[in-house]
């Protein structure tokens, strides 16, 4: 595995493309404000984390302002499938952006072959066309992410690194991730790499923990809060987050502070400031070494670095001075030279931050507002056009169901977007002597 997932990203080099970033984005698609987003897969989609992450991103680190999200994840859906029912299920809610991820069950848990391949592309196709005629401006189509290379297909008898099984469909997924590549430039419109970062953190993340610390999920399949963390960022990255959440500059000596678009400084005071901030970085939970958890896996790819920056920065801190820099109940030293550079919050403050428990609040709201979306597509959407069949004589009352249950999910979206609201927090920055 170590050998083709080194293949893989010196081909990513080769092509001028980031090992962990996104690839073709145009310039005319980027999320702009007031767009509604579909996140649209099968049941990896359907779990409700990568989505619900995804979601969380976008009200709360606010890369664009009064987005909305609709969940449409389908538990068993490949490409073709959703190609058949995405008028009435999908599009008929009227997002302009759309990110899919479709594979894992396209490739039959088996391996490739040229039937296989022509049938995901030319699918795959067909689900880019509609979406454009739907009205949908700015795609992303994903590739599938990874199975995981010791729950997947494990031999319970005798138990190794790495199980053959996964070996042999990974290398489907990698032909999979290939055939996205190709139809998003195509089609140009943006491709979201989810294949190689999920090898490479899992690779990263076994070689520290284990082969037992799964990335993909005790099934192999489905990841836990860990590798769907993973599957987040690839499309955040796509959809073209810069991950500025904000700046905080302090200057001591002049007793002053300055915050930067969404951060209100309130007052300042020898070095300790209060600010109210209307964008919040994103914040993780769990014991960093459970697979339950997000906290320990962006140890192993960049997501801090490239989404996640609230930057603190004491424009007069001193070389060679250490300063005790106090977030809410936490304190952590740091040399003045890092300070006078800017150091990251968010990632020197993983869980215990001001914004945690807030955060957690509006995560709350965002997964009751997809938990009602799951079966608002499925069933009472999905199945609307077989009432109308049986009964064509109610066509015209029928007409006015499907608006009706489509508009049922607009005040749960605004409900979660109401949930973002200030957070006031205090930083405290003391030399110490």
């Amino acid at each position: 595995m170590k050998h083709s997932v080194t293949a893989a990203i010196l081909a990513l080099a080769a092509a001028g493309v980031s090992a962990y970033g996104a690839q073709g984005n145009p310039e005319n698609q980027h999320l702009q404000k007031g767009d509604y987003v579909a996140v649209i897969g099968d049941s990896i989609t359907e779990q409700k984390l990568y989505s619900v992450y995804i979601e969380d991103y976008l009200l709360m680190c606010k890369p664009a302002p009064d987005l909305t999200i609709t969940q449409f994840g389908w538990s068993g859906e490949t490409s073709w499938g959703f190609a058949g029912r995405m008028h009435n299920d999908m599009i008929s809610f009227g997002a302009n952006v759309a990110t899919t991820n479709f594979g894992m069950n396209d490739g039959g848990y088996s391996p490739e072959n040229p039937q296989k391949e022509k049938q995901y592309h030319d699918a795959y196709t067909d689900v880019v066309e509609q979406l454009k005629k739907g009205g949908v401006r700015f795609i992303v189509v994903g590739s599938p992410g990874a199975v995981d290379t010791w729950s997947f297909g494990k031999d319970q008898k005798n138990p190794k690194p790495v199980s053959e099984r996964s070996v042999m469909y990974n290398k489907t997924l990698g032909t999979e991730r290939d055939l996205a590549r190709k139809v998003a430039r195509e089609q140009g419109v943006v491709f979201a790499d989810v294949f190689d970062p999920m090898m490479q953190v899992m690779e990263k993340a076994k070689a520290k923990y284990g082969p037992q610390y799964t990335v993909a999920g005790g099934d192999g399949v489905h990841p836990g809060p860990n590798g769907h963390l993973v599957m987040a960022y690839a499309y955040l990255k796509a959809l073209g987050c810069d991950g500025n959440i904000g700046t905080i500059t302090v200057d001591l000596a002049g007793n002053k502070a300055t915050g930067s678009e969404g951060h209100k400084i309130l007052s300042d005071n020898n070095g300790s400031v209060e600010i109210e901030s209307a964008r919040y970085p994103f914040c993780f939970f769990g014991d960093p070494k459970s697979t339950n958890a997000t906290s320990g896996i962006i140890e192993f790819f960049p997501f801090n670095q490239d989404l996640n920056r609230f930057t603190l920065i004491v424009s007069d801190a001193q070389a060679g001075k250490q300063y005790k820099v106090t977030w809410g109940d936490a304190s952590k030293t740091f040399p003045g030279d890092a300070l006078s550079k800017g150091i990251n919050l968010a990632a020197e403050f993983v869980t215990n931050n001001p914004f945690a428990q807030t955060f957690a609040k509006v995560d709350k709201k965002v997964r009751q507002q997809q938990d009602f979306e799951t079966p608002l597509v499925k069933h009472f959407i999905h199945d609307l056009p077989g009432y109308e069949q049986a009964l064509p004589d109610e066509k015209q009352a029928f007409g006015k169901i499907l608006p009706a249950l489509v508009a049922k999910d607009k005040p749960l979206r605004e409900g979660s977007a109401a949930a973002v609201t200030p957070v006031k927090h205090t930083i405290r920055v003391e030399e110490e002597k």
